[in-house]
């Protein structure tokens, strides 16, 4: 698969919003949400303003959810590292998981905003985690039981936590995918600290791969597919999709001959960024990383990204969508908004 750097298809505008408005959040951390979730899914017509993010560490400070709240979103997506339970004692991830459901302004939240997602390595129980993690199962129904998903999913009788949902009217629709990235991730060589590429290696499993190809066969107008870990960034020597070439070509094969906007969503890396790329045939790529709810690399000043639109934010950060259908097609806004819920970077598609 060949692709091409996409130079000039963005729209960049950086901007502060007004942060006048507050909401201060109920403090109701005892609340039962069991089936609470799902009757807000159910309720969901076309989908204008999602919001997501990850790496949340259910022991520190958690000011961020009244802020994302202030945007009215729709929809929540958890893109890992949901809580950092490296463990295999299920027992104890389990008493992680009711720490964040006893946060207060998480709870105060999820009261109106219904909320999807997918793992990365802290919440699935060891760093950097493949499918050699022998209480992935377990982990497994622990993060389905976190994100409420009903026990009639289909998801819950197959291996893995990878889902799909599917919103709005015709002519409106969003088709989300969520994609597990290692519960059948093979095991990657290292040396001196850099992973070598391998192309027998691969990060989804064949199982996984034909569900998601024949995912990409329903008719939406939006497909938005999100990962743990980052599918476009090439540079860095961290976890990344590129760490598997074979993989990576084969994703970006089965997303060329898509109809609709397609939009990457992924977290791990304790920063915000946005990139894009464009495939052999004009199709674009654009991916949004949101990362560091709770704790980012402030203090990191540069890193690698030949794909990268702008700048990367190292502050506490969320990202959301804006999906105008007033028009012939979508217009979207990729945001990535700070802690006081300015706008770091915008960009139009």
């Amino acid at each position: 698969m060949k692709y091409l750097i996409l130079s000039v298809v963005a729209t960049f505008v950086m901007a502060c919003n007004d942060t006048s408005n507050t909401i201060t959040p109920p403090n109701n951390p005892s609340q039962d949400f069991s089936s609470n979730n799902q009757a807000l899914l159910d309720s969901l017509g076309n989908l204008e303003t999602i919001a997501f993010g990850s790496c949340n560490d259910e022991d520190d400070e958690q000011p961020i959810w009244s802020v994302i709240g202030r945007e009215n979103p729709d929809l929540w997506i958890w893109l890992g590292d949901n809580i950092y339970g490296d463990t295999e004692n299920m027992s104890l991830m389990a008493r992680q998981y009711e720490k964040q459901e006893s946060n207060a302004s998480y709870n105060a939240f999820r009261k109106n905003i219904p909320l999807i997602g997918t793992w990365d390595d802290h919440d699935y129980g060891v760093n950097n985690g493949n499918k050699t993690y022998p209480k992935r199962r377990e982990s497994r129904d622990l993060l389905f039981e976190f994100l409420e998903v009903p026990k009639s999913n289909p998801a819950w009788d197959r291996e893995g936590a990878y889902l799909s949902y599917d919103f709005g009217m015709e002519g409106r629709r969003t088709k989300i995918v969520l994609l597990d990235i290692r519960y059948f991730q093979d095991e990657l060589n290292r040396q001196n600290g850099t992973y070598v590429l391998d192309p027998s290696k691969d990060i989804l499993g064949e199982e996984q791969w034909t569900w998601f190809e024949n995912e990409l066969k329903d008719d939406y107008e939006l497909l938005i597919v999100a990962s743990g870990i980052q599918f476009l960034p090439e540079d860095h020597q961290y976890e990344k999709w590129a760490n598997f070439p074979s993989s990576r070509a084969r994703l970006f094969d089965a997303l060329e001959d898509v109809d609709s906007k397609v939009v990457l969503l992924s977290g791990d890396r304790h920063i915000g960024e946005i990139s894009q790329v464009i495939l052999e045939n004009g199709k674009v790529l654009t991916e949004v990383t949101s990362s560091g709810m709770t704790h980012s690399y402030e203090g990191l000043q540069s890193e690698p990204n030949s794909h990268r639109l702008g700048k990367f934010i190292t502050e506490l950060n969320f990202g959301t969508i804006k999906i105008d259908w007033a028009k012939a097609e979508p217009e979207l806004k990729l945001i990535l908004k700070n802690l006081r819920a300015e706008n770091h970077l915008t960009i139009k598609i």
